[in-house]
């Protein structure tokens, strides 16, 4: 069953057209991985899913209804969104940021309680941050920080995940727990899943579904389909070489410098 419905969607800032009559379904328990070169609406995409901007036509359904009919609470419940990774403003610690999420679910609720501290608990040890729980965020290094944001989205205890670059700023270890993480509520919780990533490899391990935006288009299929070396040639204008390990696709860019008669680039 589809849970998130695009038809004809085009968006625009000012007179520059970012995304031009995209469709395109998502089945409840899908991990779509969504990549594109810089400047192609990935970010974009993701905000407008989220209903942080109103598109310029088409139209986006959440669960069979228009995504503008959902109050903002009742759209929290339903869809969590991390961000690119920013340094806040706020003094605020770990444990606050992350328990922030569960009071704002809620109506004139001021204190939280044993249900959202073992909620928070868990979101931290899934994200391995515990023991950075009292900790400011504004010391913490940005692939911390990227950390701390997936906890409080996955605390926030929604069927579905927007995710804009969750792996930014990490490390090799931990961009595989992150995704590791991410297919484990998937394949265990029957998450929905929307991950923006410049890591077509990644994709393609974990994903079920990929969209590769450019110039405003899509295309939308299997991730061995849709990052096809060809066609990622042509979006990246880079050349390079497509393999094949346990029966996942990979892609490695290849420099486009020569190599002189001495074997000197």
């Amino acid at each position: 069953m589809a849970v998130i419905e695009v038809e004809h969607l085009r968006f625009g800032y000012t007179q520059t057209s970012i995304l031009t009559d995209l469709s395109f379904s998502v089945n409840e328990g899908a991990f779509c991985a969504i990549a594109g070169p810089n400047g192609a609406g990935k970010t974009t995409l993701v905000r407008l899913l989220a209903g942080l901007l109103k598109p310029a036509g088409g139209t986006i359904r959440l669960n069979g209804e228009k995504l503008s009919s959902y109050a903002p609470k009742s759209l929290a419940r339903q869809i969590a969104v991390v961000c690119q990774e920013y340094v806040p403003v706020f003094d605020f610690t770990v444990l606050e940021m992350v328990m922030m999420v569960r009071l704002n679910r809620r109506d004139f609720v001021l204190f939280e309680d044993e249900s959202d501290r073992h909620i928070v608990a868990e979101a931290l040890e899934q994200t391995e941050i515990v023991h950075l729980a009292g900790r400011k965020l504004n010391e913490l290094s940005g692939g911390e920080r990227q950390r701390v944001f997936i906890a409080r989205a996955l605390a926030q205890k929604t069927p579905i995940l927007l995710l804009d670059e969750p792996t930014n700023h990490l490390d090799m270890k931990h961009q595989i727990r992150i995704f590791d993480l991410l297919k484990k509520l998937q394949t265990e919780q029957q998450k929905t899943i929307l991950a923006v990533t410049h890591d077509i490899n990644m994709a393609c391990q974990y994903c079920d579904h990929a969209m590769l935006l450019a110039g405003g288009e899509m295309a939308w299929g299997n991730p061995s389909e849709v990052f096809a070396v060809e066609r990622l040639k042509c979006v990246f204008e880079v050349d390079g070489f497509q393999g094949s390990f346990r029966s996942k696709p990979f892609f490695i860019p290849l420099s486009g410098r020569k190599k002189d008669t001495a074997g000197r680039e």
